[in-house]
């Protein structure tokens, strides 16, 4: 995978990114007054800023449960040496897994699985993930609840 550079951000871009991660559907001239800078910079600093790769896209953030994804679980994954790009590849292909991390320490992956109900959780890490070759072993940690940090 490639390496990634630090874009160049200011305070102004925070702020920007900021407001647009907790209301990406707010106007850019609502933005440009929460900011306080001028609709045309926002729109300059914003353009910029997808330019630069910081901001990827824009999404809805949804409440899982009323989204009918009932059973949540995050699952670590050790795998075997040289095999995370494939990997990776092939967890972006299950629609159950919604976040893919490589990390360190005592496993590698660390995924956020959420499914319609406990039997779709058990059948994606039983009979997707655990048989994957590149896989040597996981441990699934069920989510009870859920809590948005960001508000």
């Amino acid at each position: 995978m490639a390496e990634k550079r630090r874009a160049d951000l200011d305070d102004t871009d925070r702020r920007i990114l900021d407001e647009l991660t907790r209301d990406a559907r707010q106007s850019v001239t609502a933005l440009a007054s929460r900011v306080h800078i001028s609709r045309a910079h926002a729109y300059e600093r914003i353009k910029k800023l997808h330019d630069q790769g910081v901001i990827l896209r824009y999404t809805a953030v949804i409440d899982p449960v009323r989204a009918g994804l009932e059973a949540s679980a995050y699952v670590t994954v050790r795998l075997k040496q040289n095999t995370w790009p494939s990997l990776c590849a092939k967890l972006r292909q299950i629609s159950q897994v919604q976040h893919v991390a490589l990390v360190g320490g005592t496993f590698d992956v660390m995924l956020l699985v959420r499914a319609s109900g406990t039997t779709e959780l058990r059948d994606v890490i039983f009979e997707k993930i655990q048989p994957m070759p590149e896989v040597v072993d996981t441990q699934t940690f069920l989510i009870f609840e859920d809590v948005d940090a960001r508000g």
